[in-house]
Parts: C-alpha cells; structure tokens; sequence
C-alpha cells in the first residue's frame, strides 16, 4: 500500500478585551483591534448588530458611524450597519444568515476584512457562521452585549444556526479575530436576562474552580441586585476559565468528552420542548440541575454539596424545574420525551455518548452511558426540590 500522510499543525490566538463604552470615539479598543496586523489600512468593515440591542441603546448605529469617521484612517465602513433579530429567532430561520452572507458579498469584502458582529449570543452564532462561510473566513471580531455571550459563547470557537428542531445543526468551528465585552451593554439587560447567563458561570466554576463557586455564593445577593462590579468578576472569571479549558482541551471536539456542555444535553431539549420560552442559560440551570440530582442518587455527589449547587441556582433566582421535563418522561421513544435529548446530544457530538457529572464541586468525570430509570426519578426528586424552594419558578413558567 501506498500512503501519503500529512500533519497540520495550526496555532490560533485571539484576544478578549473587557472594556467599557467600546463606540465612545476616544476608546481605542476597536481601532487598535482592528488595525493589530499589517495589512494598508484603513480596514474594510461592515457591523451586524442584534436588534434588541438597537431598541435598547438609541442612536447606536450613529455612535458607530461616528466612531468609524473619527478613525477613517484605521476602519473603512464598508456598507450600512445590518439589523438582525436577536434570540433564537435569528437562528431557526435562515434568511438572516443570507442577509448577512449577501451584505458581505455587497461590501465586495475579502479574508482580510472584518465583520463586527453585536449583540447576544445568538447573533454571534449566526454572524461567526456567515464570516466563517463567506471565502471560507472573513476575519470575526465579536462585540459581545449579554451575560451569557460575555462570560461563555463569545469566548470560545463555535459559530451556528438551528436547523430540523435541533440546536446548532449547521455550524462551524473558527476562532474569531478578537473578543470585546463592553460592560456598559449589560446595564440595559432585562433582570431575566442579567440572571440567566450565571448559569454559565455556575457551570463553569462546577467544573473547573471550587474556589469560584464560594465567591459566586458569596456573592449571589449582589449579583441579583445587580451589583456591575461583582457581576464584572463573574464575567470575567467565568471568560477566563471557559479561555483556559479551550486552550488546553479540545477546541474543536475531535474526542468525546464537552465538559463546557456540562448540564447541556437537557438544556438544548427544552429549549426545544418550550419553544425557547426558556432562555439558554435558564435551560443550562435547569440540566445542571438535573445532572447533579442523578449524580446524588447514584451515590457519586453528596448531598450537603447537591443542596449548595440547587441553593446557589436558586439563590441566583435561576429555574430549576419546567413542566416540559415530565411530559412524555415515560415513554422513552416520544419525540417530546427529554430522555431523546441524549440521543441527539450523542447524535451532534458524535462518537460515544459522553456525559459529565460531579463528583464534588470541581470534580468532574465522564459516564458513557445513562440509567433512564434513575434519571427518571431524577426529574421527580428535582421538581419536589424546586418546589421547596420558593425563590425560583418552581414548576410555573419562568416569568417574562
């Protein structure tokens, strides 16, 4: 046999810049991101940006005109700011992502030029999956506006969209060109959204830092009475670790084991089930949970430490439970049962299922496989926890 083998070896880096008032003209953060590599200036870019972030900061695509006019000699706008629907809607329909394709293709841009990208999580995905597909790979700087998308999505390398009811169907692994959390958007996030991307930071610290989760319960009342500065550490011990275990893992899965999807294979089946009623980072609460009360009933996780993790969600006046965890619950092979979300959890990832449970707070390990029956007394044993605890929406939708 005659074989050719070849091995590629490629390094990636990117920066992630915290900063504040990221369109005030004299911050220099975009400008020097955007000017970092050797190409003639000044750089062409066009800004996509989530529309809920329009609706709540008035005049901002006027900001960023203003911004690109003061540093013309360093950004070129290259055609007129693009409005997207924030949310899960501007993944589950794929004319946003050929609105962007097409504004690309508008803007004559090449692998050298930039696509900024605004707003939550969502809209990060669909615009990272546009740059990444457009000459396979128009430079992505992400200008990341949520909790969620600050301290977890923004940070990493996955870019997607939703496709036949299932969560990142299309999708792409590409680092973006550099990362920018402005903690000036987080001020106008609804108190829902401002709660629900801790879960990230929960589930971060669950996995990687114990010591972080005694600051998170330390700090759980400010968090909620939205406190910048305890929120500014999460987001930013929550970024670092989530950068830390890209670096050192497995950054574009080639193996089994998604530890930063701890909690997740529930989480993506009811965003599904609810008809993403439920945020994501609700969801992640919610299979967080659920993962910690089967590790419990199986004898691997302690109770002391079960009722510290379900305290702190609860604490952090995070989900615990949803009806949509009980319905179908046994009837394995219904597609509304929850149970069909570690099929399709092994399905998306490939290889064998993998699943990750606590056994202590940053202790994890990997189980291949998953016992329905205690699972199933699993969801029982966490809706009567919920219940117990009336700080969260125990059972009831979670409020709008």
């Amino acid at each position: 046999m005659n074989v050719l083998r070849q091995e590629v070896r490629v390094t990636f880096g990117y920066p992630v810049h915290f900063t504040e008032d990221v369109f005030d003209p004299g911050n220099p953060v975009l400008r020097t991101v955007l000017s970092s590599v050797s190409d003639p200036p000044p750089s062409q870019t066009i800004f996509v940006v989530d529309a809920g972030v329009l609706a709540a900061h008035r005049g901002l695509v006027e900001r960023i005109e203003a911004y690109c006019a003061r540093h013309a000699d360093a950004i070129a706008l290259a055609g007129p700011v693009l409005e997207v629907p924030g949310g899960e809607q501007v993944k589950n329909d794929s004319s946003h992502l050929a609105d962007i394709h097409r504004a690309i293709q508008t803007a004559a841009l090449c692998r050298h030029s930039y696509v900024v990208a605004i707003g939550g999580g969502a809209v990060l995905d669909v615009v990272g999956y546009a740059a990444a597909t457009a000459h396979r790979g128009v430079r992505l700087v992400r200008v990341a506006t949520t909790v969620l998308s600050q301290d977890d999505s923004a940070v990493g390398v996955k870019n997607g969209i939703n496709a036949y009811g299932k969560k990142n169907y299309f999708g792409t692994f590409a680092p973006p060109f550099a990362v920018i959390n402005d903690a000036a958007f987080l001020s106008t996030l609804s108190d829902r959204d401002w709660r629900a991307g801790l879960a990230e930071a929960v589930k971060a610290a669950l996995i990687r830092d114990a010591p972080f989760f005694d600051e998170l319960e330390r700090d759980a009342a400010r968090l909620v009475e939205r406190d910048a500065e305890a929120m500014r550490h999460a987001v930013h011990r929550s970024a670092a670790l989530h950068l830390a275990h890209i670096a050192g893992g497995d950054p574009f899965e080639l193996g089994t084991s998604r530890p930063l999807d701890f909690g997740h294979w529930a989480a993506h089946k009811l965003e599904t089930l609810t008809d993403n009623r439920l945020r994501h980072g609700e969801a992640v609460s919610i299979g967080i949970a659920l993962d910690c009360t089967y590790a419990r009933l199986l004898g691997y996780l302690s109770e002391p430490e079960w009722d510290r993790i379900l305290n702190l969600l609860a604490a952090l006046r995070l989900p615990l439970y949803a009806p949509e965890l009980t319905e179908h619950l046994t009837t394995a092979d219904h597609p509304r049962c929850v149970l069909q979300g570690l099929r399709e959890f092994r399905e998306h990832l490939g290889g064998q299922l993998t699943i990750m449970l606590l056994r202590s707070i940053g202790n994890p390990f990997d189980v291949h496989e998953i016992d329905a029956d205690v699972m199933i007394r699993s969801v029982d044993v966490l809706k009567d926890a919920a219940e117990a605890r009336p700080d969260v929406a125990a059972g009831r939708e979670v409020p709008l």
